[in-house]
């Protein structure tokens, strides 16, 4: 079992930045694809972001390319998603997710951590 804590979540005015923290313990994750979602008000869950297993590759939604920054360290067994430009509709709550290397599917997701951006 993997236990994912996200933290770093909080107000910023439009423009700013945030960097969210993702940290799993029960197990090393350096196997595992993270992932970051996200879900707005009244919408469903959005894939934001991903990286793999070394961190060698990442990707983006659209929405967020040019202004987010995923990364991880598999020594601490930490991902991170640093939040540059922010906009109000980048407002959501952050999940982080690991990905099965083998099946593609996410096997473990975090709580949450809530962002906001004011106009």
């Amino acid at each position: 079992q993997v236990r994912l804590v996200e933290s770093g979540g909080g107000l910023v005015q439009a423009g700013g930045s945030l960097r969210l923290s993702c940290a799993a313990s029960g197990r090393t994750i350096s196997s595992y694809g993270m992932d970051w979602f996200r879900q707005a008000p009244g919408k469903e869950r959005e894939w934001v972001a991903a990286i793999n297993w070394s961190g060698g590759s990442s990707y983006y939604a659209d929405s967020v390319k040019g202004r987010f920054t995923i990364s991880r360290d598999n020594a601490k067994n930490t991902v991170a998603l640093q939040m540059s430009s922010l906009k109000p509709e980048d407002t959501a709550v952050y999940f982080c997710a690991a990905r099965s290397s083998s099946s593609y599917r996410v096997a473990y997701w975090g709580q949450g951590t809530q962002g906001t951006v004011s106009s």
